[in-house]
């Protein structure tokens, strides 16, 4: 999937269907010239629906087209015949699709079920036939209900990726750079900022065929949670990666300093995220010797007491066999 093609965030403009209305018929045949009602109800107006579908990664599908019309109820007919209901109309979704109301911001639904299906516009109901409105002294009613009118609401669609991986570290870190090395994803790699504007996803082949997801997401930079550089876009997409790697270059200036900046902005932003599961890698380790990388691992050692760290290079195919088996390790620690 190109970058251009991953679109994660998309407002919609919704409209259901009409009722029908009622019939207020009253019957007439050859030899009955003045029957009782026997109009029948209208159909309901069309729902429109959203459907979370496996086979999706993407909102692309709904970038050009943003307003959907479900079809109106049919009018009720003679002989009590109800009219027949409006035409759904179906959207599909990719899993950790989100559902705000637009104009309040609300959260309506999130779907992360394959095949989960949720009404977001309802029908307006049909309207009721003639023959409801009979009595004892109201024998010919000459009128029906008309149809409800259907619903109207814009709709805010997000995505959140839904990875097993989710690679986390300052613009230009090496994470596009790993991420087309281990996987067979093929994300924009450039030696400036900001190269990745779009999470990229790719699966990790393991051992005896197993896989995991890993997803590249933008780059943080400080004050992303209150909004600045890419901020939300890319915040929020890490929401639902079970583990997180933290990519810190090994020409850095500072390492402890990059990861704990990297761990507030995801404090502010959301402490659960904290939560889960860390591992650091220190990325472009081909650049070191074997002094400066005992150097570096005794003051590693003494800064990252009780998380995890490796080293690897991407470029020189360095601990990546290590990397995807502490990966794996983590991933399956609550299955084993």
């Amino acid at each position: 999937m190109t970058e251009g093609n991953f679109v994660d965030y998309v407002k919609l403009h919704l409209t259901s269907g009409k009722g029908g209305a009622g019939s207020a018929h009253l019957r007439r045949e050859k030899y009955i010239p003045k029957g009782g009602p026997d109009g029948g109800d209208g159909g309901r107006g069309g729902h429109i629906i959203f459907v979370a579908d496996k086979n999706l990664w993407t909102l692309y599908h709904l970038k050009f087209k943003r307003h959907f019309k479900a079809g109106h109820g049919m009018p009720g007919g003679k002989q009590t015949s109800t009219g027949a209901n409006g035409e759904d109309v179906y959207i599909k979704v990719p899993l950790g699709t989100i559902l705000k109301n637009t104009e309040t911001g609300k959260t309506i639904c999130e779907l992360t079920q394959d095949g989960e299906q949720v009404i977001i516009a309802k029908g307006g109901k049909g309207g009721r036939g003639n023959t409801h409105f009979k009595s004892a002294t109201r024998q010919t009613p000459r009128y029906a209900q008309p149809g409800l009118e259907g619903e109207e609401i814009n709709v805010t669609v997000e995505l959140k990726v839904l990875a097993d991986v989710g690679l986390v570290g300052f613009p230009n870190a090496g994470k596009s750079t790993l991420l087309s090395v281990i996987t067979a994803a093929k994300p924009k790699i450039a030696n400036y900022e900001f190269t990745t504007l779009k999470p990229n996803l790719g699966i990790v082949k393991y051992r005896d065929y197993k896989t995991f997801v890993m997803a590249d997401i933008p780059g943080i930079i400080e004050g992303a949670a209150e909004g600045k550089g890419l901020g939300h876009y890319f915040l929020r997409h890490i929401e639902r990666n079970s583990t997180l790697l933290f990519l810190i270059p090994a020409d850095a200036d500072d390492i402890k300093k990059q990861y704990e900046i990297l761990l507030d902005e995801l404090r502010r932003y959301n402490p659960e995220l904290l939560d889960k599961e860390i591992l650091v890698a220190i990325s472009k380790s081909d650049m070191l010797d074997e002094e400066l990388k005992k150097l570096l691992k005794k003051q590693l050692d003494a800064d990252f007491k009780n998380i995890p760290y490796l080293f690897i290079s991407s470029v020189a195919q360095q601990g990546l066999t290590k990397l995807k088996d502490t990966l794996w390790s983590m991933l399956n620690k609550k299955t084993d």
